[in-house]
């Protein structure tokens, strides 16, 4: 687990854009459990590849003229049961962090791993998600 004061600016990055946090298992399966509308969710980390291209890249996606209804993150090592809970829902991909899932009525619809994360730039990621969000949005 990563100390707060390491971890509290890089959850912040996202939730000051608008982003909700979730910490708690409950919290991840009422949001998840919605069976109407379209939920991205951002596994946040603290490695680079979160920093420099994930963040961004959902930052600017979100910027989009078509977006989810709700826009939610878990941070992977910090609120390790949440991440869990939502790792569930993602199945059957493996845990992966960074990632970036997109639901439609309750279901998996579009997903990031890491190694589609990693080495690319947020334009990239960005445009990927925005193609994501003109289908299913």
């Amino acid at each position: 687990m990563y100390p707060v004061e390491l971890t509290a600016p890089m959850a912040k990055d996202l939730t000051e854009f608008g982003f909700e946090g979730l910490s708690t298992p409950e919290e991840v399966s009422e949001v998840l459990d919605q069976k109407e509308g379209t939920v991205l969710v951002v596994v946040n980390s603290v490695c680079g590849c979160a920093a420099a291209n994930a963040r961004p890249g959902a930052k600017l996606a979100a910027q989009h003229g078509k977006t989810p209804d709700r826009m939610v993150t878990v941070f992977a090592g910090v609120d390790q049961e949440a991440t869990a809970k939502a790792r569930e829902y993602m199945l059957p991909y493996p845990p992966s962090s960074p990632s970036i899932a997109l639901f439609k009525d309750g279901e998996l619809v579009h997903f990031l791993e890491r190694h589609h994360i990693e080495g690319r730039p947020a334009e990239v990621i960005a445009q990927n998600l925005k193609l994501a969000f003109d289908r299913y949005c």
